[in-house]
Parts: C-alpha cells; sequence; structure tokens
C-alpha cells in the first residue's frame, strides 16, 4: 500500500457531536420503552461473498422506498433514536439516499453500515445531503480471498474519497478471528484509518447464533494491541463492559434489550432480537407497539452469555441498572 494519503479533513466542525450525544443520553434515561437503535434492512442482496457471513443473498430486490417509508413512520412512531440502514448491501439500493433523507425528515439519526465497493464521488456527495450522520466501513484484511472480500485494496481508493469528501463520520470495522494466517492484518487496517483520520474498530467473529468463536492467542495479542493503539472511547468501553471477557473466553453477565432498546428489522420487515437470532418476536414493525417493547425489556435472552454482537452490547449497557428482566427466555426450550 504505497498510495498518499490525503489530509484528514476535521468532523468535527461538520457534526454537531455535543448535540448528537445529548439527544440520545436523553433518549436513553429519559424512558424506557423507546428503541435507541434500529437496524433496518434495505436489501438482503449482497454484491460479495464473504465466507463468514450470513446475513446476505444474491438475488434479492430492494426494498420499495414506499414501505421502508412505512418502516421509518413506524419507527418515529416507536420514538426510535438512531435507524442503521443495512443488509446485504445498503449501497446498492437505488434510492439510499432518499431512504437516508427520510429518516432524517422523521428527526431520527442514520448511520449505515457498507463494504464500500460502490462508493463514489458522487454517492458520498449525495449522502452528505441527505443527512448521513456516520457510516461504517467493514474492512477484514489486505486482499480479498474465501473468507472475506471486504479488503482493504479494494476499498483504498473509496476511502481517500470519503477523507476528502465525506461530510459524516467514518468508522472502519475490523473482524478478528476469521483468518490466523492473516490476523496481522487487521493492524495495518487499523493504521490506514487512523492516517485517514477515521475511527477504527474490531469486533469477534460469532458463529450463525451470534456466539463466541474464541481467538487464538496470536489473535488476542493482536486484539489487545488494537486496543491500546487504535481503540476509541467507545471502544474501550464496549472492552471493559463486554468484550475482556469474550476474548478471554469468559462469558457475560448483562441484561440483553434486544427486542427493546435494539430492534433488527428483516427485509420482510418483521422485528427479531438480532441478525443471528432471527424468529423472534417474529412481529411486523408497522404492527410493533410499546406492550411489545415493555415485554421484550423485560425479557432474558439465554444467548446473551456468550453474545458478540457490539451493537446490542452497547445499546443494553445504558440500561444495565435498571431491575432484573423477570420474563424468562420464549426460546429456551428450543
Amino acid at each position: 500500500m504505497t498510495n498518499p494519503v490525503p489530509s484528514a479533513t476535521s468532523r468535527s466542525k461538520r457534526v454537531p457531536t455535543a448535540q448528537v450525544v445529548s439527544r440520545f443520553v436523553w433518549a436513553a434515561l429519559s424512558s424506557r420503552h423507546n428503541p435507541l437503535l434500529a437496524q433496518m434492512v434495505v436489501t438482503r442482496r449482497c454484491n460479495l461473498s464473504c465466507g463468514y457471513c450470513n446475513e446476505y443473498d444474491e438475488y434479492s430486490q430492494a426494498i420499495s422506498v414506499t414501505r421502508l417509508g412505512a418502516q421509518i413512520a413506524a419507527l418515529k412512531r416507536l420514538r426510535t433514536a438512531v435507524v442503521t440502514c443495512t443488509g446485504g448491501e445498503p449501497l446498492l439500493h437505488p434510492q439510499i439516499a432518499d431512504v437516508i433523507g427520510e429518516i432524517r425528515r422523521h428527526d431520527m439519526i442514520a448511520t449505515m453500515i457498507t463494504n464500500g465497493y460502490r462508493l463514489n464521488r458522487e454517492r458520498i456527495a449525495r449522502l452528505n445531503e441527505s443527512g448521513l450522520l456516520e457510516m461504517q466501513i467493514s474492512i477484514d484484511n489486505l486482499q480479498p480471498d474465501d473468507s472475506s472480500m471486504k479488503s482493504l485494496s479494494s476499498v483504498e481508493k473509496k476511502l481517500a474519497l470519503l477523507a476528502e469528501f465525506a461530510q459524516f463520520k467514518v468508522n472502519i470495522n475490523s473482524v478478528l478471528g476469521i483468518s490466523e494466517e492473516r490476523t496481522e492484518e487487521v493492524l495495518v487496517v487499523a493504521e490506514r484509518a487512523r492516517q485517514y483520520g477515521f475511527h477504527h474498530s474490531v469486533g469477534i467473529l460469532h458463529d450463525g447464533n451470534g456466539a463466541l468463536k474464541p481467538l487464538s492467542d496470536r489473535q488476542f495479542r493482536v486484539y489487545r494491541e488494537l486496543m491500546n493503539t487504535y481503540g476509541s472511547f467507545l471502544h474501550r468501553l464496549n472492552h471493559c463492559l463486554f468484550q475482556r471477557n469474550l476474548v478471554a473466553g469468559k462469558s457475560n453477565n448483562w441484561k440483553c434489550r434486544a427486542g427493546a432498546r435494539y430492534l433488527y428489522i428483516c427485509e420482510d420487515g418483521m422485528v427479531h432480537w438480532c441478525s443471528q437470532r432471527r424468529g423472534y418476536p417474529g412481529i411486523p414493525l408497522l404492527e410493533y407497539t410499546r406492550d411489545d417493547i415493555s415485554r421484550e425489556f423485560d425479557t432474558r435472552k439465554r444467548c446473551s452469555a456468550n453474545c458478540t454482537l457490539s451493537c446490542v452490547h452497547q445499546i443494553s449497557a445504558f440500561d444495565e441498572w435498571r431491575r432484573p428482566q423477570s420474563r424468562p427466555d420464549p426460546l429456551s426450550s428450543s
């Protein structure tokens, strides 16, 4: 990687961080009956085929903006704070900027998760205009392979465009544990992110149920170096609360608020606990109510002990101080 890195444009003057944080904290503390984060699939189709991923197909059509608009209105009715457009690959949706704009018109924070392959200057400009607050780009290695096609070499030029033109925050996320031989490549990705002025975070590979796949000694050493050198405040906090135990092969005792504070809305418009526990509660978002949120808020999830899903960890942490969950896991016998 010898491409020159352009000077990173300061995003602090573009994104009203203090205002966003204060609004989010108020949403978290003022009530326990509103979602803090909803991840909404806008298309299940992806332009890549990574061996470790189970959240895509190669044929689904983009969800209509009419239906997505109705779902966004339903999330606003539930007083959702943040809506993340995900997939599949959300940049395959031909009207993704309009979807982001609709989220913003409903006065909710809009973010997205992408592999970055389809970024160009025009799309970045449209996302700027739409009001996107943050983009997370997944980069796992330096060169694509069967395990992960999300490689630095494939999106290097896209990162340069983002550094020069994006008016939203950019976070590079790498999944650790995919390949033993290429473990150290994540350090190169993290350093490149820093050179561009982006944040970097690391996730831990999970199985098809979202549970931990233990790290090797080599992977653990790289994880520790990533945390010491590149970890953001939020990432360090997540390490202290959750990942520290997981990377050591230990479980966590916490109150998962999936289905309440965190919602996963699939391509069919149904609410699930998360992408790895699809099928429950399985209620259409348009019919989801405060009673559903209250029920799931108080429901224990047996899968939580070894869960590696950072987004659910971070959102649930806001309510860890509240009373114990009283409802048994409805899937405990499955």
